[in-house]
């Protein structure tokens, strides 16, 4: 599928059918029924209504959407051990798809299992075939007031839904370049032993860079296309601001990745005297512009603000269907803290005629009234969700 959407459109979906937790967070063991549907997940404060959000993100590489790591959500008071599964309508079919730890032993670290119908699988990648998943939290408000490491790790989390390896890539270039600083605090390195190491630290960091940037071509496109002044969402207009980044965009990848391990080879006495890397792609950020009213993303009005955030999030929706053939799950986190009514229902429209399926939670049951009326209803208190209506 190629090119912009319309309600005339016919879009594959990749839906949950059913979400099975265990000892995850605030459940001890839930198991909710949603036949494919929205769903919509009301509770006061601290009732668990995130966790299951946080629950379906797992069925993505990475830590989740709140960042955590393997341990912090098993439930406090089990053995460590932690499980999700989702039976799936997803784009290969139905399908079980299975995630979590085992119960800690000894000294060994936590290892995340993955399983696609009860067979291992070597990681939460091989889910990506089946799957997209793609959230808005409260915790992304401050995303372009922010430092640049956070919309890094925001783009970042763009590129994995479109490329389910990012993930990979990225980790392996942190552990270089942490390998890198570290042989640099010694005071007679193997400058072999260092070659060896800038060979992996270049190779990986023209892969992100490139990774990113296409990203970025392609969502800037998308938004470009599906403008629309009376959306209710300000148009964003997206770039990456990064040496390596620039360089990609004239140079083959190989000219570019070479000169970049010589000005490492030629940086290594700065970079000591830093006691980090000064230059890559560990650098770069993602500039936004509200585009109508041509300011930078972080001098608009809050209100603003979490507009264009917004309509990000229904840009990259559009993008990740439109490559991948089928709609995303998408998850929406608290939203009516987001957007105003009239907003909120252009969000719901948009992903309704998208065709997606959204799991959304809520305080006040009265600020969905725009959400798909067939969506189901459930109530949170903590350790249970309950169907209601």
């Amino acid at each position: 599928m190629n090119g912009s959407i319309s309600r005339n459109d016919v879009i594959p979906h990749a839906r949950i059918l059913t979400l099975k937790l265990s000892n995850f967070r605030s459940y001890r063991q839930a198991s909710l029924g949603l036949a494919g549907k929205s769903a919509l997940f009301l509770g006061p404060n601290g009732a668990g209504k995130t966790n299951i959000l946080e629950a379906v993100s797992f069925l993505t590489p990475g830590r989740g959407l709140r960042r955590a790591t393997l341990d912090d959500v098993a439930a406090t008071e089990g053995d460590g051990s932690w499980a999700v599964a989702a039976e799936i309508d997803g784009a290969l079919g139905n399908a079980m798809l299975g995630t979590g730890i085992e119960a800690p032993s000894g000294d060994e670290n936590s290892l995340r299992k993955s399983r696609i119908d009860r067979e291992p699988v070597s990681s939460a990648s091989a889910f990506a075939e089946h799957l997209r998943v793609i959230w808005l939290t409260p915790e992304m408000d401050g995303l372009f007031l922010g430092p640049g490491s956070e919309r890094r790790r925001f783009l970042d989390r763009l590129v994995l839904a479109i490329d389910a390896e990012h993930a990979a890539r990225v980790n392996a270039l942190d552990r270089a370049l942490r390998s890198r600083n570290r042989l640099l605090e010694e005071q007679n390195f193997d400058a072999k032993w260092m070659d060896a190491i800038e060979h992996e630290v270049a190779e990986l960091a023209i892969a992100v860079a490139a990774a990113r940037a296409e990203t970025v071509k392609r969502l800037a496109t998308e938004i470009e296309s599906n403008r629309d002044v009376e959306s209710g969402f300000p148009t964003a207009q997206i770039a990456l601001d990064g040496e390596i980044e620039r360089a990609l965009e004239i140079e083959s990848a190989t000219e570019v990745e070479e000169r970049y391990r010589e000005k490492l080879r030629d940086n290594r006495p700065r970079d000591r005297a830093a006691g980090r890397t000064l230059e890559g792609p560990h650098r770069s950020d993602l500039i936004v512009l509200h585009q109508e009213k041509a300011i930078e993303a972080a001098r608009a009005s809050t209100g603003e603000r979490k507009a264009l955030l917004v309509g990000l999030i229904l840009s990259h929706a559009r993008l990740v269907t439109s490559m991948h053939g089928f709609a995303p799950v998408v998850l929406l986190d608290d939203v009516a803290a987001f957007l105003d009514t009239e907003r909120r229902a252009a969000l719901f429209g948009a992903l309704e005629m998208l065709g997606a399926q959204v799991l959304v939670t809520g305080v006040d049951e009265s600020a969905f009234s725009a959400l798909d009326p067939s969506a189901i209803r459930f109530r949170v208190s903590p350790g249970e969700a309950v169907r209601s209506g």
